[in-house]
């Protein structure tokens, strides 16, 4: 999953220094131009060069993230006093995709009702398991860990994932819940 990325990544880049050297090399063999032209012609070449900037980044976008195969998992506590979230760990397949370690900032943002993207990454159509691993502290003080897993079908287009976490009086045993978005 990741060295596939990491190649296509260094391919891409490997193009854009090859397009920035052909640039400079074309603007060192001109022929010379007058000195008014030349602002105006390397004005015009900038512009150039930032116009296939922009493009080869939408096709690295659509080459590296296509919408089709994309996955985005997100978090959100039920319980907001309940538990002091420490870190959260996200396996997709038995592979780690995601690992959280929170702070007080963060935990209060989620305790207020926020959202966290845990992870947004590339999978094939099919039968898939989520794992993960959350630590944190319960009200009543106890130190817990939970695993839990979810086993889900990918289709074609975007498939988000709400991971819920809620912890009830008296025992404030955490409980992992999945919700698929629409």
């Amino acid at each position: 999953m990741f060295g596939t990325q990491q190649t296509q990544r260094r391919r891409i880049a490997h193009r854009r220094v090859v397009a920035i050297g052909s640039v400079i090399l074309a603007l060192l063999t001109a022929p010379a131009i007058p000195e008014a032209g030349l602002d105006e012609e390397l004005e015009r070449l900038s512009a150039e060069v930032a116009s296939h900037s922009e493009r080869v980044f939408a096709l690295e976008q659509k080459v590296l993230h296509p919408a089709n195969t994309r996955l985005a998992v997100f978090l959100t506590l039920q319980s907001r006093d309940a538990l002091d979230l420490d870190s959260v760990e996200l396996f997709v397949n038995g592979q780690p995709v995601a690992s959280h370690l929170y702070s007080d900032r963060e935990r209060a943002s989620l305790e207020r009702g926020g959202i966290q993207q845990l992870f947004t990454g590339n999978l094939q159509n099919g039968e898939h398991e989520l794992k993960t691993v959350i630590t944190a502290r319960s009200a009543d003080d106890d130190f817990v860990r939970r695993e839990s897993t979810h086993r889900f079908r990918k289709r074609p287009g975007v498939l988000r994932l709400q991971l819920s976490l809620e912890a009830r009086a008296p025992d404030y045993e955490p409980r992992v819940s999945f919700v698929e978005w629409e």
